[in-house]
């Protein structure tokens, strides 16, 4: 019998912090069907819930997610015809990202080991990426003739340019995570023992910050790499004009006139 889903991704909500944790060490955490519709399911409550603050997404073992993990889906009938690829990958990995991206929490991913294919993807979702110093990162696409799908070709050169995102893709080469630092896929290195503490530091963090806030603000942060200037300037204002009626906002200014720490409610 396949493990359910409640066991191969666990879930715990502490501090404030939603921590979503790929549970199949023995695949190297390739994420299966049942897996990817959980993950996405907690994000979404991730969203709704205000006692969700901030989210972080790892795994266990020794590697962080080795891609997609195909067995285990929905059962298939019959020849493959034109679109019934495009609508998997559409309804697939691609949900995967998007979940990772319209979150409205903060995500940060704790990159404890290989993040390869649609998991390297998922990790370079994630708002920020902190990885343990064994960690890799991997385009493994080339390497099985396939395209890059689960929006690489959308995040890579985002990140990273659109030069050494071809790079990447075109040879499939693991990136170590000092090297992905140093490109800018991630934002700390730590050893392997100090992995969940950084992550529960930085998480706890957001997790005292005015959540709206920080929900608009990384839709701005997202919206503004596909569009232009004069829609990202309105956009940004029109955020500001929401979000001054937040509860959050009226406290960091009131603590900043009386000279006082602010108390965030994340309302």
């Amino acid at each position: 019998m396949p493990a359910a889903p409640e066991d191969t991704v666990l879930h715990r909500l502490e501090n404030n912090v939603s921590w979503i944790t790929l549970n199949r060490p023995e695949a190297m955490n390739a994420v299966t069907w049942a897996q990817r519709e959980r993950v996405i399911a907690l994000l979404a409550e991730a969203s709704a819930d205000p006692a969700v603050r901030a989210v972080v997404l790892t795994a266990t073992g020794k590697g962080f997610c080795a891609g997609a993990d195909l067995r285990g889906g929905p059962a298939g009938g019959g020849d493959r015809v034109a679109g019934d690829v495009a609508r998997m990958i559409r309804l697939g990995a691609q949900r995967l990202i998007t979940a990772v991206l319209d979150c409205e929490k903060p995500v940060i991913a704790a990159v404890n080991g290989t993040a390869a294919g649609i998991g390297a993807h998922l990790a370079l979702a994630c708002d920020l990426v902190i990885a343990a110093e064994g960690a890799r990162f991997i385009e493994v696409f080339v390497r099985r003739g396939l395209v890059p799908d689960g929006g690489g070709a959308y995040l890579l050169p985002r990140l990273v340019g659109p030069q050494k995102a071809k790079e990447l893709m075109f040879f499939g080469d693991a990136v170590p995570a000092a090297e992905a630092a140093r490109l800018g896929l991630v934002n700390r290195v730590v050893a392997a023992e100090e992995l969940q503490t950084a992550a529960r530091e930085w998480a706890e963090r957001l997790a005292q910050s005015p959540t709206r806030a920080l929900a608009m603000t990384k839709q701005l942060v997202n919206a503004s790499l596909d569009g232009d200037r004069a829609a990202a300037l309105a956009a940004e204002a029109t955020a500001q004009e929401i979000n001054m009626t937040t509860a959050d906002a009226n406290e960091g200014v009131a603590s900043f006139v009386e000279r006082r720490t602010p108390k965030y409610l994340g309302r």
